[in-house]
């Protein structure tokens, strides 16, 4: 995730340059950001080869943590492979180029079925096979992308191969990627935490095993939020770069609308089905009945992420990704989980404690960013858009004469 948000820096600039009709920037930007992504990469592998310790110490038994260190080793070349299909895809998101990346992720969705199959159950590998071939399915996307974009006509203006100035101005490019990842890395990590809580209630496997069912019907609702996030950040970055501020007040507005009626529908479609919902996952009643309690926190949650992802979306269109991360710092870890604990271990509420208090900075978060987005001068922001820009045009020059 981390790598996710440091990829989202090059969302605002290929998008407002795009905006701005200064196409041969994108392929500037693409290349900068797929170096410090490739950079921090190696930060990553270290956290990765040293998972199960870490794992240990924040609480988890040795069984779990031996498997999942497993799983982890073999996800290590994933992320060289996130490194570069991050930036790969917001510059073709910035171009309104969607199709082919969905295509591709549909004809490698099918591949990785049939490998996994083989790996896990034919080859005898189990977890390390699995995540084996999940790193292979990524480079497989990654290697198609950027063929697409080197033989597309659509590409031809953005990218003209590789320049010597990507090199160039990497320490201004890392801080402004640097906020755009803790903004979205506190944002993930947040509902991670809440599983990773809810591990230390006095009957962990219950908890768990609801708490799963839920996050795992939240993250199928929150992919239809994820690609409004890409809609309003691609829409705002190219309105406020061609210097359009109504469009992109009118954008935010149509956005924000269609997620938020998505979300309700899918709201009140897992209130219709709570108590029987998770039968889907699993036969025990228990767990049903667990599943059936947490619903209308979960049906609360995807409300919310029908109208937060957006407003992220429209931060990153804008350019606002170092006040967010404050934004996300003070709502999740001052507010959220210092409630959910208290609710969840204190009162004695369990993952429904949590939850309800992690939910609280949720809410927060999504009236701040309503209220700043509100009242935003977009006439401002487009003046923002163009100063940002003249910051970071560069004079391409070629790798090799």
């Amino acid at each position: 995730m981390k790598q996710l948000g440091m990829g989202s820096a090059v969302e605002t600039l290929c998008g407002q340059a795009f905006g701005a009709h200064k196409y041969g920037m994108l392929g500037l930007y693409l290349q900068r950001s797929t170096l410090l992504l490739s950079l921090t990469g190696i930060l990553l592998t270290i956290i990765y080869i040293f998972c199960k310790p870490i794992l240990v110490f924040l609480g988890e038994s040795q069984e779990i943590a031996s498997a999942a260190a497993v799983f982890v080793y073999g996800l290590i070349p994933q992320i060289f492979a996130y490194a570069v299909n991050f930036p790969i895809q917001k510059f073709l998101q910035a171009q309104s180029i969607m199709a082919p990346s969905a295509y591709i992720s549909a004809i490698t969705l099918v591949i990785h079925i049939l490998l996994s199959w083989l790996a896990v159950y034919k080859t005898g590998l189990g977890l390390l096979g699995a995540s084996l071939v999940l790193s292979l399915s990524w480079w497989i996307i990654v290697l198609a992308q950027f063929v697409y974009i080197i033989n597309s006509e659509k590409c031809k203006h953005t990218w003209d191969g590789f320049a010597v100035q990507a090199f160039s101005g990497l320490w201004g490019f890392f801080k402004l990627s640097a906020a755009s990842a803790v903004m979205l890395c506190l944002e993930t990590w947040y509902f991670q935490v809440l599983v990773l809580i809810s591990g230390l209630l006095e009957n962990p496997e219950l908890a768990l095993d609801s708490l799963s069912i839920c996050m795992t019907i939240s993250g199928w609702v929150f992919m239809i939020s994820v690609g409004f996030n890409a809609a309003a950040s691609v829409r705002v970055s190219n309105e406020l770069g061609g210097g359009n501020p109504k469009s992109a007040a009118f954008s935010v507005a149509v956005v924000t609308t269609m997620s938020l009626i998505i979300s309700v529908m899918a709201a009140l479609t897992v209130m219709a089905l709570r108590d029987v919902i998770s039968y889907a996952f699993t036969d025990g009643e228990t767990v049903a009945q667990a599943v059936s309690d947490l619903c209308p926190l979960l049906a609360l949650t995807l409300v919310l992420n029908g109208v937060q992802p957006v407003l992220s979306g429209v931060a990153v269109g804008c350019g606002w990704q170092g006040f967010v991360a404050y934004v996300n710092v003070g709502c999740y870890y001052v507010v959220g989980i210092p409630l959910g604990s208290l609710f969840g271990f204190y009162f004695n509420l369990g993952a429904k404690g949590i939850w309800s208090g992690m939910i609280g900075g949720v809410v927060l978060r999504t009236v701040i960013l309503l209220w700043v987005t509100c009242r935003t001068d977009w006439n401002k922001e487009v003046q923002e858009a163009l100063k940002r820009l003249e910051t970071w045009e560069g004079k391409k020059e070629p790798l090799v004469e």
